[in-house]
């Protein structure tokens, strides 16, 4: 995998942090990494190498972190345990998977019919939610931050068309974290199944349908030869933020430089991962649709009762968890106040850009 540029400031801020004279001195440290990805993915478990790589660069060598795909040292559902425990030193994996730990959890990976990318990432890193997540993961012996985001994703992969209500009830679908106890409300199954399961798990119908991320990670599963319909939106994340989690006892141990280092290249993914994704899935989507895939909306009536069973489960799990409170009552009030600015600035200017003539002439 080629190495990503670094983005300027960030690689001053980091270089500026590791004088040469003490990085001589230091002893060199050598983590392990696991992530939650199969080695397929370029996107995310190449995110996590292109971390690890640029992590050694402004260390001089001297922090080195080797990472593991997932099912190398532990399944992929496994990276929570294994750096709580201390069998790895760090992860990288997407916080919703763990929903069932602590619902607060999900927060920082994202929340059905919530923030967009951008917004995701100034309630992290300036609205108060990266502060408020740290002391959720704390209880749990890890240091979380971002280290990337997938964006809005795509509804994902089905045997059969959504016309309405009725078409989601009993139905079996790969899906995880708060989405799937929102859909439960509605009489779907979820099913939470890793990546490298999902292909098997659809072709011998053992689930009639599933999410993954969007067009490029999905194309490279190979979901459009098992499931026709591929729907659209993902509203179950607004975005998904992907993180790293580390041991905090590990954490403790390093060089306040190396912390920096570790922190600057968690932030830089938050930017290439994203670009990656938006460079890749417009063709992808293409090459999905020549494949045979059939492009389909969710049914407003559906979205609506989405919505409405999102609203109430969320009230319902803040009346019971003073922790989900606590984040949730932050976290919409930021959504509200957010919303308004992009409604009245961003989706203005895009709603006319996306339905202006195309730049490019036939």
């Amino acid at each position: 995998m080629k190495r990503r540029h670094f983005i300027a400031g960030t690689a001053g801020a980091a270089a500026a942090a590791i004088a040469a004279p003490a990085l001589a001195q230091t002893p060199t440290v050598r983590w392990r990494m696991v992530t939650s990805w199969p080695k397929s993915l370029d996107t995310l478990q190449g995110s996590a190498v292109a971390m690890a790589e640029r992590i050694s660069q402004v260390t001089d060598g001297k922090f080195q972190i080797q990472v593991f795909a997932a099912g190398e040292i532990v399944p992929a559902l496994g990276v929570f345990d294994a750096t709580q425990n201390g069998t790895v030193e760090c992860s990288h994996t997407l916080s919703t998977y763990f929903f069932g730990r602590n619902p607060a959890i999900g927060f920082q990976g994202g929340m059905p019919f919530g923030l967009n990318t951008r917004q995701q990432q100034a309630w992290m890193f300036a609205g108060g939610g990266r502060e408020l997540m740290r002391d959720i993961f704390a209880k749990y012996n890890i240091v979380a931050m971002p280290c990337g985001n997938v964006g809005v994703q795509m509804g994902g992969w089905f045997r059969k068309e959504v016309n309405s209500l009725d078409d989601l009830r009993g139905l079996k679908f790969r899906i995880g974290g708060v989405g799937g106890t929102v859909l439960s409300k509605l009489g779907v199954v979820p099913q939470q199944i890793a990546a490298g399961d999902i292909y098997t798990s659809l072709e011998r119908g053992t689930i009639d349908a599933a999410e993954w991320v969007g067009p490029y990670d999905d194309e490279k599963l190979g979901f459009v030869k098992v499931a026709r319909y591929y729907y659209t939106p993902g509203w179950w994340e607004g975005s998904g933020e992907i993180s790293t989690f580390v041991n905090t006892g590990k954490w403790a141990e390093l060089p306040p430089a190396f912390k920096a280092a570790y922190e600057a290249a968690a932030s830089e993914q938050c930017v290439q991962m994203m670009a990656h994704y938006d460079a890749k899935n417009p063709e992808a989507l293409r090459r999905l649709v020549a494949a045979g895939a059939q492009l389909r909306a969710f049914p407003r009536p559906v979205l609506e009762a989405c919505y409405k069973a999102t609203i109430e489960t969320l009230d319902d799990i803040a009346s019971k968890n003073d922790e989900f409170k606590k984040v949730y009552e932050s976290w919409k009030k930021f959504t509200d106040e957010s919303n308004l600015w992009f409604r009245i600035a961003e989706n203005t200017l895009d709603q006319f850009r996306f339905a202006a003539p195309s730049w490019v002439k036939a």
